[in-house]
C-alpha cells in the first residue's frame, strides 16, 4: 500500500471517529469531510470503498447497535431510547431497526436482557454482521453471498 493511500485511510479513520463520537448528531458531511481534508463527494465515495458503506448508513448502524445495548440494559421507553441515539422519527428508527436487526426495537427490547459478559464479547455477539433483508437474499441464494468486514473485504460465506 502506498503511503498517500495509507494517509487517506488514515484521515477517513479520523472521520469515523468524529462520527462516532457524536452519533446522536445530525451527520454533518462537509464537518466529518473537513476532518478528512477532502471533499464531500470524494468523501462519501472514498469511505464506501474503503469501509463497504456509506457515512449515513455507518452512522444508522452505530445508531441501532447503541439502542440494541440501552434496550437490553435499560428499561427505557423505545420513543426515548430512539430520540437519545439520533433518530428524529419513531418510525425511521423502527424500520431502521428492523432492516439491520430483524426485529422490531419492542420484540428485541423483550427478548434480551442485560449480558453478563465482558464488554468485548458482548459487543461481537451483538454487532449486525449483514442487515436482515441482506440476509433474507442470502438465503434465496446461498452460494453468491459473501459477508463484508468492516473494512468492505469479503471474509467469506455468510453462516445463516
Amino acid at each position: 500500500m502506498s503511503r498517500k493511500a495509507e494517509d487517506l485511510n488514515r484521515r477517513l479513520l479520523r472521520s469515523r471517529d468524529a462520527m462516532d463520537r457524536a452519533y446522536a448528531e445530525p451527520l454533518d458531511i462537509r464537518a466529518v469531510a473537513a476532518v478528512a481534508h477532502i471533499s464531500e463527494a470524494h468523501f462519501i465515495r472514498t469511505f464506501r470503498a474503503v469501509f463497504g458503506e456509506t457515512p449515513h448508513r455507518y452512522l444508522q448502524r452505530r445508531r441501532v447497535e447503541r439502542s440494541m445495548f440501552l434496550l437490553r440494559e435499560t428499561d427505557r421507553s423505545v420513543t426515548d431510547i430512539c430520540l437519545d441515539v439520533g433518530f428524529n422519527s419513531l418510525g425511521t428508527f423502527s424500520r431502521t431497526f428492523r432492516e439491520i436487526v430483524g426485529e422490531t426495537p419492542s420484540e428485541y427490547g423483550l427478548r434480551n436482557g442485560p449480558m453478563l459478559a465482558p464488554n468485548c464479547y458482548q459487543m461481537a455477539a451483538t454487532r449486525p454482521s449483514v442487515s436482515a433483508g441482506e440476509r433474507a437474499a442470502a438465503k434465496a441464494a446461498p452460494a453468491a453471498a459473501m459477508q463484508s468486514s468492516s473494512f468492505g473485504e469479503a471474509t467469506g460465506a455468510i453462516a445463516l
